[in-house]
């Protein structure tokens, strides 16, 4: 105990290595990453965005930030399932902290976490975001391909989100289709997965419904994103009213019908391949929560992310090692 500290979200020296406090107690950062708005040598950035005011349903997304927060203190210290490593050995992890934003002007909301998001971005991290209702995505779709160009989308939702749009909305029903018709995202490379309702149109996205992916193993479903995929750029974002709400029931709009936590964990942890340039997890509701279920699925998922960026690095320097004996170097670049 005598080399512990307490609080390690502002005592940690370091960017890498495990907390190895109590779970139950300290300052609550993601997975008790060091918050700072110091980006220098970090690998990934968590950075929150409290805001719901374009929900259609039930409203309770802003406190979202928070409870990811809190259910994930308990993933820090032992290795990381199902990674088997300490995904911070290696990996260095900020917690930037939340997106202010004025709760009176919703309209600068867009171009506020757009400009934040390209400023993280510009650093060289991989930025996860924690929502939040789903309409920050799409500033979040703009910087990004702001940088990589249209991407391929992997949307984990209940919703297609290509609800009538006028370019103008704030709503969290229509920005995929908003995407599609700006040029921010290739429709050709893009796939929802878990879609339990019906919009007038797909915008030529290839969907995977509930009753389908319910017939489906995790293997299966994580062969067609790759395939969808097919190496482009891509941005994963991670509705949390995917899952059935007995595993998600903190969400503004639930539909039942849907999968496992278990199911699409695993589907995450084989997206190894897939070119992950950014992600985020959004819709946590905790009001609507149950001992943090949803709460703690949302974590995980988050987690999943970290974990394979993790692997990736990993996987470049054993090349960049292996390479230096042959004179020749790996670029490790942003993506998963």
């Amino acid at each position: 105990m005598a080399n512990n500290t307490i609080d390690h979200a502002f005592t940690a020296r370091s960017k890498t290595g495990g907390a190895l406090e109590p779970t139950y107690s300290g300052a609550l950062s993601f997975m008790r990453r060091k918050y700072t708005k110091d980006m220098k040598g970090a690998d990934a950035v968590v950075w929150g965005i409290p805001f719901d005011a374009a929900v259609t349903n039930r409203p309770g997304a802003r406190f979202g930030p928070q409870a990811i927060r809190r259910a994930s203190a308990i993933l820090d210290n032992d290795p990381q399932y199902p990674f088997s490593r300490d995904l911070f050995e290696h990996l260095a992890v900020v917690d930037y902290g939340d997106c202010l934003l004025d709760s009176g002007n919703h309209q600068k909301t867009p171009g506020t976490i757009e400009r934040e998001a390209a400023k993280i971005l510009k650093s060289g991290a991989f930025l996860l975001t924690l929502g939040g209702d789903h309409f920050v995505t799409w500033p979040l779709l703009k910087a990004h391909a702001a940088i990589h160009g249209p991407l391929a989308l992997v949307q984990f939702d209940a919703h297609q989100d290509t609800w009538p749009d006028d370019g103008k909305r704030i709503d969290h029903g229509s920005f995929v289709g908003r995407a599609v018709k700006e040029g921010i995202i290739d429709p050709d490379r893009s796939i929802q997965i878990g879609i339990r309702t019906h919009a007038p149109d797909t915008f030529g996205i290839k969907i995977l419904y509930g009753h389908e992916i319910e017939e489906m193993r995790a293997s299966d479903i994580a062969y067609a994103i790759v395939d969808r995929t097919g190496g482009k750029k891509t941005y994963l974002t991670f509705d949390i009213d995917c899952l059935d709400p007995a595993y998600a029931p903190g969400t503004g709009t639930p539909v039942a019908g849907g999968p496992s936590s278990a199911k699409i964990l695993s589907t995450l942890r084989q997206l190894n391949q897939v070119d992950i340039v950014g992600a985020d997890v959004v819709e946590v509701a905790p009001a609507y929560d149950h001992a943090d279920i949803t709460a703690i699925a949302g974590s995980m998922v988050a987690m999943q992310y970290l974990g394979l960026l993790a692997e990736r690095k990993a996987r470049l320097e054993e090349l960049n090692n292996n390479g230096n004996h042959n004179g020749a170097t790996v670029n490790q670049g942003q993506g998963i």
